[in-house]
């Protein structure tokens, strides 16, 4: 069985920052990439960033690079994602997730995904 929790989410205003943790439990930080998802009202679930499991590789959506960063603590079971300079555009509800696929570069769809947390709203005001 495989738990995620995520927190951090809540309302700032464009320019500010927030930092997300995840946190997992079962089988969850033996699995080899860690992922951050987000989902807007009336659109589709889209990749942000993912990490390998030794954090050696990362990932990250295009809309984000430059402004996110993902990092994990394996011995705290724990996934982080820092979102600098936000902007509206980047409202959505934040979902942490893991993947057993192994292969570079790192998967970046939905379905390549097994387990997810219950997601946390970031709501960015312009």
């Amino acid at each position: 069985q495989v738990q995620l929790v995520e927190s951090g989410g809540g309302l700032v205003q464009a320019g500010d920052s927030l930092r997300l943790s995840c946190v997992g439990s079962g089988r969850a930080f033996s699995s080899p990439t860690m992922g951050w998802f987000r989902q807007a009202p009336g659109k589709e679930r889209e990749f942000v960033a993912a990490i390998s499991w030794s954090s050696t590789y990362t990932s990250y959506a295009d809309a984000v690079k430059g402004r996110f960063t993902i990092s994990r603590e394996n011995a705290q079971s724990t996934v982080y994602l820092q979102m600098n300079s936000l902007n509206p555009e980047d409202t959505a509800v934040y979902y942490c997730t893991v993947s057993y696929v192994r292969r570079l570069p790192l998967p970046t769809t939905p379905n390549e995904y097994n387990y997810w947390g219950q997601g946390t709203q970031v709501t960015v005001s312009s």
